[in-house]
């Protein structure tokens, strides 16, 4: 089970933090990653990381305002949102993958496990 929490509303410049808490499977053998869908638009993956390297990706539109970062000890994944744009506007999820696959599902958007979303809304 993924939980994913932080969203809000936000002016434009502003920042947010999404935490993503993981349950029921094993933390040290998954993969996750962040993805939007904002109203009229196909889903896109945002950000993806391994806990246990520490390796992450990031999509173009997200690249130097986003962070992902996750906390092993409490089987959480964040993702620090800053700078933030109308165009953010989105409803966030968390979703799961085996490590084994790479970032190989994320850029498919093809995850094991998702979780429900959380708003962020960005607007003055």
């Amino acid at each position: 089970q993924l939980q994913a929490s932080g969203g809000g509303l936000v002016q434009p410049g502003g920042s947010l933090r999404l935490s993503c808490v993981a349950s029921g499977f094993s933390f040290d053998q998954y993969a996750f990653g962040w993805f939007r869908q904002a109203p009229g638009k196909k889903r896109e993956g945002v950000s993806w990381i391994n806990p246990n390297d520490g390796s992450t990706h990031y999509g173009d539109p997200v690249k130097g305002r986003f962070a992902i970062s996750s906390d092993n000890a409490k089987n959480t994944v964040y993702l620090q949102m800053n700078s933030l744009k109308p165009e953010d506007t989105a409803l966030y999820y968390c979703a799961s993958v085996r490590i084994a696959w790479g970032i190989e599902k994320f850029i498919l958007g093809s995850m094991d496990y998702w979780g429900k979303g959380t708003q962020v809304t960005v607007s003055s």
